[in-house]
């Protein structure tokens, strides 16, 4: 048996840990910049606030409403989720971290007719220990279980964990399932399938497997269709395997010279060479992006992309920001004012062996700023995101006086909350 852990409203959820005075209060957690609304809670949902609406459009369509909004705050998100994480990998066999808010579980060893009270004492000790409410969805394979996690998230009778063991519970799941809903079916599949009458995952699973073969031609919607009907076929390694991480954000107005886009770059760029050191990999191509604002007509237009590969793999933060740095100065155009930019990693691999260039940093070099990175993430990690970077990814603004704040963040996020669980200086205060 398989299972997924699913934080409900993942990010509304860690900003309602310390402000329990939230309870009941429709909230919103807002994009990049302030953009629009990415996460909601359920009361918010109810209100018919809906997902990507644009912040200042908020008080237009709910006048006089009380409504709590946040600014994105990936670190606290983030140090909230690894808590449940950890939580996780001392309940289960094995566990794959899918995302920032699921967590695929591998079963085995567990008895069966324990699995259901399994789940709910893993629900009611992450709720005890983190303030996060999850729901768990048990079944004979991933997708499956994707459902009945979704089945756990709408209705209170699971208590917070249903499980799909028959194939009487198989079709009941289906048949309440809208087909754009299954995991694996993108906007497009969903749209071919509801054309050709597969309204729901119960009719897309009555089909005949060569109906699908050829009307698709791809075997990831094979996959699914069989895992629909009950098999266990999708690899645990498709759900690993990262071909590429981007790192991209628009920014807080627009930005007409080299010198300020080669800070945001930076920063793109050092967070794509975290994350692959978060997961124990290595790129051996770096590409950069940039684009005006295609909403302003008014000014002239342009978009470009190009990559560089490197001599030797590396997940080392100076060598990738230096690679996209060398690659924004090739794109980078006088005259345009930049609304967006983005680093992408690519040809991604294991971070061991790694074949190392005739011509390229020596050996000693080479393990000199791999133990220049681990001290660099492990000080980061115990004083807060960014405590230490390099030069070409300091800001510096000005901070109202005239005077140059070195570490001024160019996002815009006026609502954001404090990191209460990563840095000394916004630990909660407590009055007695």
């Amino acid at each position: 048996m398989y299972g997924i852990a699913d934080l409900d409203n993942c990010y509304v959820s860690c900003e309602r840990v310390f402000r329990p005075d939230l309870a009941g209060v429709p909230c919103v957690v807002l994009s990049n910049n302030d953009g629009c609304v990415v996460a909601r809670s359920n009361e918010a949902k109810a209100m018919g606030i809906k997902e990507g609406t644009p912040y200042f459009q908020l008080a237009q369509l709910f006048p006089n409403q009380k409504i709590a909004v946040f600014s994105s705050n990936y670190e606290l998100y983030g140090e909230l989720t690894g808590r449940v994480v950890s939580i996780i990998s001392k309940e289960t066999p094995a566990y794959f971290r899918y995302s920032i808010d699921e967590c695929f579980m591998y079963l085995d060893g567990i008895e069966l007719d324990h699995l259901q009270q399994w789940g709910e004492n893993l629900h009611k000790r992450i709720k005890r220990e983190v303030g996060m409410p999850i729901s768990i969805g048990l079944a004979p394979n991933k997708t499956l279980a994707k459902i009945a996690s979704k089945l756990a998230k709408k209705y209170e009778v699971y208590k917070h964990c249903c499980m799909i063991d028959t194939d009487y519970k198989r079709e009941k799941a289906l048949e309440w399932c809208p087909i754009e809903d299954v995991w694996g079916i993108g906007r497009r599949y969903a749209a071919k399938l509801q054309a050709l009458g597969c309204k729901t995952a119960l009719d897309f699973a009555k089909h005949h497997k060569d109906w699908v073969r050829l009307t698709f031609n791809n075997i990831n919607i094979v996959r699914t269709w069989q895992e629909l009907n009950g098999e266990d076929v999708v690899p645990n390694e498709e759900l690993a395997k990262k071909k590429s991480i981007c790192t991209s954000r628009s920014f807080n107005g627009m930005i007409p010279n080299l010198e300020g886009l080669r800070t945001h770059v930076s920063n793109y760029a050092a967070r794509c060479a975290e994350k692959l050191r978060q997961q124990n990999t290595v790129a051996s191509s770096i590409g950069v992006f940039l684009n005006t604002n295609m909403f302003r007509e008014d000014l002239a237009q342009y978009w470009n992309f190009q990559e560089q590969c490197l001599v030797t793999p590396s997940n080392s933060t100076i060598t990738i920001v230096q690679a996209a740095n060398d690659v924004l100065q090739r794109i980078y155009r006088q005259g345009y004012q930049y609304k967006k930019a983005g680093v992408i990693v690519m040809g991604i691999g294991p971070d061991s062996p790694i074949q190392q260039d005739l011509f390229d940093i020596n050996a000693e070099q080479f393990q000199k700023m791999r133990r220049l990175d681990e001290v660099v993430d492990r000080i980061n990690r115990l004083h807060g995101s960014e405590t230490i970077v390099l030069g070409s990814q300091q800001y510096t603004q000005k901070d109202g006086k005239g005077k140059a704040d070195v570490f001024a963040n160019a996002i815009k996020h006026d609502h954001k909350s404090p990191c209460y669980t990563t840095r000394w200086s916004e630990i909660i205060h407590i009055k007695v």
